[in-house]
């Protein structure tokens, strides 16, 4: 999901969409999660920026090692489907699990799933709908 952020200039005028994708790169430079996130959300959906997987796997992964959970289900998403990476189930679980371990519902679904079809991680009904 691309989350915006409504930039205004000094006079109150709404910034359009290039300079906003060029604010979210000078946070996200300054090591901002949520602007590393946005970044790759744009470069993931070509959001104001030729679409480009492997820019979306960089700025979700500076955002997920900061511990932020979308990012790192966005992460697990990329492992999981070979997007930007080469596919890699036993990588997706990791995303997974350390989102789904900060109550991010969708990783829990994610990583639930994986459980449930014994990819990446041994069969485990029980911990698929824990």
């Amino acid at each position: 999901m691309i989350e915006y952020v409504i930039l205004v200039d000094e006079n109150d005028q709404q910034i359009g969409l290039m300079e906003k994708i060029e604010a979210h790169e000078k946070a996200a430079l300054q090591g901002l999660h949520w602007a590393q996130n946005s970044l790759g959300d744009c470069y993931c959906y070509g959001t104001g920026v030729s679409k480009d997987y492997s820019e979306a796997v960089r700025w979700y992964r500076k955002a997920a090692d900061q511990g932020l959970a979308n990012a790192q289900n966005s992460l697990g998403l990329c492992y999981d489907n070979g997007t930007g990476v080469n596919k890699d189930a036993r990588e997706a679980v990791k995303w997974y699990r350390k989102a789904a371990d900060q109550g991010y519902d969708a990783a829990q679904y994610n990583l639930g799933g994986m459980y449930d079809a014994g990819t990446g991680v041994s069969k485990d009904e029980r911990e698929a709908v824990r």
